[in-house]
């Protein structure tokens, strides 16, 4: 969920073993290009997809392309690991800011909060204080792990800490 860019790696989690599976974007690409130009929307009920022709993929990628292609065909087994809100890690940010006991930080770190940029400029303000960076990465892991358990009690997954 912290790769909130996603523009290298996407993350699928299987629901029936709990593995987080990542693939490039790019072997992403491959498949979903595979997919639309070659998938019959008659087979989706197949077990194993016949393409109309042999799509060129280098033989290091086939493995991971046949895993995407699983990954988009039984949407049932996997479920895309979404990116974190910014409005979780924002608030996560003004919340550790508000119980600080430092009066003067406080008030400049909420200074910092304010505006575009805002995540950027929190933690260069936080890198004068090593003891306060650390606590800080403390509580964002906290929170971080309260939105995970949030998403997989959405779809009916126990969270085991």
């Amino acid at each position: 969920m912290e790769d909130t860019a996603r523009d290298a790696f996407d993350y699928f989690l299987d629901m029936e073993t709990g593995e987080v599976l990542i693939l490039s974007v790019d072997i992403l690409n491959r498949a979903r290009i595979s997919l639309s130009e070659d998938f019959d929307e008659d087979m989706e009920n197949y077990e194993e997809v016949e393409f109309d022709r042999d799509i060129e993929i280098p033989d290091w990628m086939e493995d991971e392309v046949e895993l995407a292609l699983e990954i988009f065909l039984d949407e049932g087994k996997y479920a895309r690991i979404p990116e974190r809100s910014p409005n979780h890690a924002y608030t996560a940010m003004g919340e550790f800011t508000n119980n600080l006991e430092d009066i003067e930080l406080q008030s400049e770190l909420l200074q910092v909060l304010d505006g575009q940029g805002a995540f950027r400029r929190f933690k260069d303000a936080l890198e004068p204080h090593p003891r306060l960076r650390k606590l800080w990465y403390g509580y964002n892991a906290k929170a971080t792990r309260l939105e995970i358990t949030e998403w997989l009690t959405s779809l009916h997954i126990e969270a085991i800490s």
